[in-house]
């Protein structure tokens, strides 16, 4: 989901997931908020392959800071039948270096599929579907937050139009969404989106027991030849005080990816 911006479907598959309702009101709000999420696909496909440098710095309630180094590689399946692939490699510092986050995406009613190789263990473990809504290495970032999420995953409500969260000089669209997969670790999610470029600027997490836990906020975009990318991702706890921030930098589009970086045999 947190990596969402870097793939977006077209529209054929996505509206074919509108659910019907009893009250016209309640069918049309679903339709549009369904538009929303299928535009702001739209507006983002044909992105193929990037490759970005990260930092993830994790920020307790005191405010002590702990900073790691990434490099993150996407690739976007030609197929929209499938999800994407994402590869998230951990450079420093010690205690975290070699550790390799794989995600290969599906659309529901399929779980996507998720490796994480931990060096000092010499192993790959695959994250099970209802260990997913776990902390990914004791960020405010879910296991399901970094793998992937495609228009069908959910259904949608489109809720009202009001300021962007972060720039008021923008409208955003309200949507939200809620997931399919039963074993989700949210409730629902709450998402405002510009109408203008149709970028996110918040979400909101609910916990399945319908509580508002987290947020994230989306700063710095930049637009990188028609994709439109932020620089910042800050994720919020809202109970704990606890943030992680992912701060990006050195977008390369168009870059070779050997089919072995994306496979589980190569996490090693």
């Amino acid at each position: 989901m947190i990596l969402r911006m870097f793939r977006h479907l077209s529209g054929a598959l996505a509206l074919a997931v509108v659910t019907w309702s009893p009250l016209p009101g309640l069918a049309q709000n679903a339709e549009r908020g369904l538009e929303v999420m299928v535009e702001q696909d739209r507006r983002d496909a044909g992105w193929k392959t990037v490759k970005v440098a990260g930092t993830m710095i994790l920020i307790d309630k005191a405010g002590r800071q702990v900073s790691r180094s990434f490099d993150l590689v996407r690739v976007e399946r030609a197929n929209s039948g499938d999800g994407d692939l994402s590869r998230m490699s951990f450079a420093s510092p010690a205690d975290v270096k070699g550790t390799v986050l794989l995600t290969h995406g599906k659309i529901e009613p399929a779980d996507d599929n998720q490796w994480l190789f931990l060096p000092a263990d010499r192993r790959v473990r695959r994250i099970s579907s209802a260990n997913r809504s776990g902390k990914f290495l004791s960020s405010e970032f879910s296991f399901e937050d970094m793998g992937g999420s495609e228009v069908p995953d959910n259904t949608y409500e489109w809720l009202r139009q009001e300021a962007c969260p972060g720039n008021q000089g923008l409208t955003c669209n309200v949507v939200a969404s809620v997931p399919r997969n039963p074993k989700s670790g949210y409730s629902q999610r709450i998402v405002w989106i510009d109408t203008q470029e149709y970028r996110p600027f918040q979400t909101d997490f609910y916990n399945r027991r319908g509580k508002l836990e987290k947020r994230l906020t989306y700063s710095g975009y930049k637009n990188y030849g028609g994709h439109w990318r932020p620089a910042r991702l800050e994720m919020s706890n809202l109970q704990t005080g606890k943030r992680t921030m992912l701060e990006w930098s050195d977008f390369r589009f168009g870059v070779d990816v050997g089919a072995a970086v994306m496979s589980p045999q190569g996490l090693q």
